[in-house]
């Protein structure tokens, strides 16, 4: 196979693709901006290039080499970016993907796109399914902009179904090693706050429902899913499908980390300020998933908190 592509491969989730890629024997290109992603989280090895650019800037230097796979993961990514730069947010999810699907339908590349539970808005499925409607709040909330720009990207790419060979993943709440709480993913914020015993903050009541899936575990469906024929032109749930309340989560971490943090809930606007909105549950139907190509045993989300805790202590001691 040609060399694959991997798009926002310094991050959280690309990182640990690249190195189920690279274990498979394949030779990687990875480009990313490094906005959210980090140098040193891609492997240093023979069959594996960086390229410190966005997409745009790639696309524009002239590059003309043709890719066994892609795997787009390049993103504005997580509710405090979104809500601070909802122009930027929507700029870099649609412009970037439509300028990177277009040349990868050149060469008929077959193309994984990452995309998001978001894109179901504040819809009234429980749990999601892949055929429901998505039901977004008013473009006036910047939350929204981010859900906006992925539906739009999987527009994109199922406009170009005849000439580019695609399947959309929509991540549900993937959390492990190597994911930071900069800008508000809620795992590593718990965990951070948890290891310092500082106030582990609740935003909400509380009782929002989330499934959390280790991305070891997710990392593995991708190339599958992106292998299957039967996958082609689809939109695939992925994550697991146990919920969890928020709060529920907060003393859970609290518990597994031995923790002497008190718990705080705070009210959206404290936090968000005025107008933001959420879902009380966000959970997956994934029947398509497994009817595809199989899921493996999740995790328990008790080993993810550890491993999540002993990547950051290990961080912090550099």
């Amino acid at each position: 196979m040609s060399r694959v592509l991997v798009t926002g491969g310094a991050g959280f989730i690309g990182s640990h693709l690249v190195e189920r890629l690279l274990d498979q024997g394949l030779s990687i290109l990875v480009v990313d901006d490094l906005s959210t992603g980090r140098k040193e989280q891609v492997p240093v090895h023979p069959k594996v290039e960086l390229v410190c650019s966005n997409v745009e800037q790639w696309l524009s230097s002239g590059t003309n080499e043709e890719f066994g796979e892609a795997y787009h993961l390049a993103a504005a990514v997580g509710v405090r970016k979104v809500v601070e730069d909802p122009f930027g947010t929507i700029i870099n999810n649609v412009m970037e993907t439509a300028g990177l699907l277009r040349y990868l339908a050149k060469s008929s590349t077959p193309t994984l796109l990452a995309s998001t539970s978001e894109v179901y808005g504040v819809g009234h499925g429980r749990p999601f399914q892949e055929t429901d409607d998505s039901v977004y709040g008013p473009t006036t909330v910047a939350r929204w902009s981010y859900a906006h720009s992925k539906a739009v990207d999987e527009h994109l790419a199922f406009a170009l179904e005849q000439e580019l060979p695609s399947v959309v993943v929509r991540f549900f709440n993937t959390v492990g090693p190597r994911q930071r709480g900069d800008w508000g993913m809620v795992l590593p914020r718990f965990v951070q706050a948890a290891l310092a015993n500082a106030p582990i903050e609740v935003h909400g009541d509380g009782n929002q429902k989330r499934c959390f899936a280790d991305v070891r575990d997710i990392v593995d469906s991708l190339p599958r899913l992106l292998r299957s024929p039967d996958a082609r032109g689809l939109p695939v749930n992925l994550g697991h499908d146990e919920s969890i309340t928020i709060l529920q989560l907060a003393e859970l971490v609290r518990d597994v980390l031995n923790s002497e943090s008190s718990i705080q809930v705070l009210p959206y606007t404290e936090v968000w300020g005025r107008g933001f909105q959420d879902l009380q549950e966000r959970i997956p139907d994934l029947n398509r998933a497994r009817n595809l190509v199989g899921l493996p045993p999740s995790r328990p989300l008790t080993e993810t908190i550890q491993d999540l805790a002993d990547c950051i202590r290990t961080e912090d001691s550099k």
